[in-house]
């Protein structure tokens, strides 16, 4: 008869010495496959066995059910479906995971165990654990949910009790970057912000670095917090670095990038350099490979930067001209051209940039009589307009219905060679079409084909809403099946709400309701507008099943109601007594399981 197994590992917390009898190492590894509460969370049910010896010696089982026998030599590809009667402790889990053989083990037996020793705060054993599937000859290597369980707890570690020293993690990481494992873009950022919120620098930019040597996915957010903490210390040679190896790695910086640099380059009254940082935002004198818009936050920290410079030194170009295009990205255009003036009249020449910003800035505002004199000026200066100059000024004259200003602009378009493109067309379209001249926009349509340019749905969409506002929905629908029948652009949910509210309110309800059943087929998702608009139409129509029938479809789309939706339901089905539809609604069941036979 064999003696009992005993194992007493030292590493473990434990009080009393566990014994556990198996005949192999097999069965002891449907003893860890059952363990419930620290184990594998893919157990989803309780059974209860009795574990046979090879000396039939049962172990201890839970009198209270059925004991089935089994068999140590179970396949291990039914292991889960064969759980203990009793959960054992974290220690007797370990204890039949050491004894397993190497070939039985792998990550999906280790990472439940790795998990509960990090929660518990036994980073001792967690640690002893994640080395052993660290080797480089390990039969059980770490995979993408190790990653995830460790660097959860990387990112907790200031918890009491929890995590390594910071010292330590750029190791762990880089090992577990050498199995192809790598932290996700939000922990990577997270560890690097909580390095550098520990004045580790040093750790935070090694940390970085090691996950794109070893091939991981950086981008611009996880820079982003290196750059914050290298800002905070004026590392700015290191700042200049790292944003030189995102253009090289192709990491597309985002808005904050610059934001950050060009605060902390203000903050130090590097102000020629964060000029510089923002010409390379916009793309001033090489093909930009950014991409990105300056948003009111940068214009603002822009131009906090400069005043504070300008108060001391006396403005030049450079500064002037950044200061004018800041204050027309954050619409201040009365200030703006404030320091336009003044840069005149401080004998700076303005260069195209500056005129630039001061027409768009202008258009937009509405301000069509400033940006023509600021045209002029530019004209005088030896400078022309560029085809986004030119949009914008055409989208203003639009806005305010100069048409012989707008076919000015056309014309000289066309004679200093510069080409209208899609926006262009689409600007012309539009203001075409709302002001009721349908021949000359199709007109437009055509020559924007003819010159291989394809329609964009705003095209259509801009068409389509024209001959809506004029009342001419049949001439609307044309167009849409136009679009839909000849056309490679696919109708979205934009176009289907226009035409939608547009046929409800000329009492077209049926044919919005089959443009809704459109929608389904075409995989376009209504949105609460169109509800609203099919909903009041079918009101009107009193077709009350319909409207019991798009509630329904509503609480399917998970399509939240808005205070227009309840206005017209509770107008609606309080005059019919059908209140307690409505409580289902709003409550989110459906409520057309209990048809009601009321057709008001």
């Amino acid at each position: 008869m064999p003696l009992p197994m005993r194992i007493r590992l030292p590493l473990l917390h434990y009080s009393t010495t566990t014994a556990l009898r198996f005949s192999s190492s097999s069965l002891a590894l449907h003893h860890l496959y059952g363990v419930r509460t620290f184990a594998l969370p893919f157990l989803h049910q309780r059974r209860s066995f009795t574990y046979v010896s090879s000396d039939d010696s049962d172990l201890e089982s839970d009198s209270s059910h059925s004991q089935p026998q089994f068999v140590s030599n179970t396949p291990l590809a039914n292991a889960n479906n064969n759980c203990l009667t009793r959960a054992p402790t974290l220690d007797e889990s370990l204890i039949l995971f050491y004894k397993l053989d190497p070939s039985s083990k792998s990550a999906r037996v280790c990472n439940p165990l790795l998990k509960s020793l990090l929660k518990l705060g036994r980073t001792d054993d967690a640690h002893h654990l994640l080395d052993q599937m660290l080797q480089p000859d390990s039969k059980f290597p770490p995979d993408d949910f190790t990653g995830e369980i460790v660097f959860g707890d990387l990112v907790k570690r200031d918890r009491p009790g929890k995590g390594i020293a910071d010292e330590e993690i750029v190791g762990l990481v880089t090992k577990l970057g050498e199995h192809g494992v790598f932290p996700d873009t939000f922990k990577l950022t997270q560890l690097i912000s909580k390095l550098c919120g520990n004045r580790k620098n040093g750790l935070a930019w090694e940390l970085l670095h090691t996950v794109m040597k070893l091939g991981g996915t950086v981008e611009a957010a996880s820079c982003n917090a290196l750059l914050t903490g290298l800002g905070r210390e004026r590392e700015f040679k290191k700042m200049n670095k790292l944003f030189a190896e995102m253009e090289e790695m192709k990491i597309h910086p985002s808005v904050i990038t610059f934001g950050i640099l060009i605060n902390n380059l203000c903050k130090a009254r590097r102000i020629n350099e964060a000029l510089g940082v923002f010409d390379k935002l916009r793309g001033k004198g090489e093909k930009s490979w950014i991409g990105v818009e300056p948003d009111v936050v940068l214009y603002n920290t822009l131009i906090n930067g400069l005043c504070k410079v300008g108060r001391e030194e006396d403005g030049n170009a450079v500064t002037y001209t950044a200061l004018i295009s800041a204050f027309c990205g954050v619409n201040n255009i009365d200030k703006a051209m404030q320091y336009f003036d003044e840069m005149l009249s401080s004998g700076c020449s303005p260069d195209a940039i500056v005129y630039y910003s001061l027409i768009s800035g202008l258009s937009i505002a509405g301000r069509m009589d400033d940006a023509s004199v600021v045209v002029s000026r530019l004209k005088r200066a030896g400078f022309g307009l560029d085809r986004e100059c030119y949009n914008v000024l055409i989208s203003g004259f639009c806005k305010k219905k100069k048409r012989e200003r707008v076919y000015e602009m056309l014309n000289e378009m066309e004679k200093t060679g510069v080409k209208p493109d899609i926006v262009t067309y689409n600007t012309l379209v539009s203001y075409l079409g709302k002001a009721g001249d349908f021949a000359t926009a199709t007109k437009v349509m055509k020559k924007m084909i003819k010159e291989g340019l394809k329609p964009t749905v705003v095209t259509y969409g801009a068409v389509i809403h024209a001959n809506c506002l004029n009342r001419n929905v049949d001439g609307a629908m044309e167009i849409f099946e136009e679009m839909c029948s000849t056309s490679m652009v696919p109708p979205n949910t934009v176009i289907y709400n226009i035409l939608i509210d547009a046929l409800c309110k000329n009492n077209n309800v049926e044919r919005a309701v089959s443009l809704m059943d459109d929608m389904k087929v075409k995989g376009v998702r209504p949105n609460t507008t169109t509800y609203n608009a099919v909903l009041k139409g079918v009101r009107d129509k009193r077709m009350l099943d319909k409207g019991f029938e798009l509630m329904d479809r509503m609480v399917e789309d998970a399509c939240n109601p808005d205070y227009v939706t309840m206005e017209i339901l509770t107008e609606w089905l309080s005059a019919i007594g059908e209140i307690e539809k409505l409580k289902l609604f709003v409550e989110g069941y459906r409520v057309s399981s209990n048809p009601s036979s009321l057709q008001t």
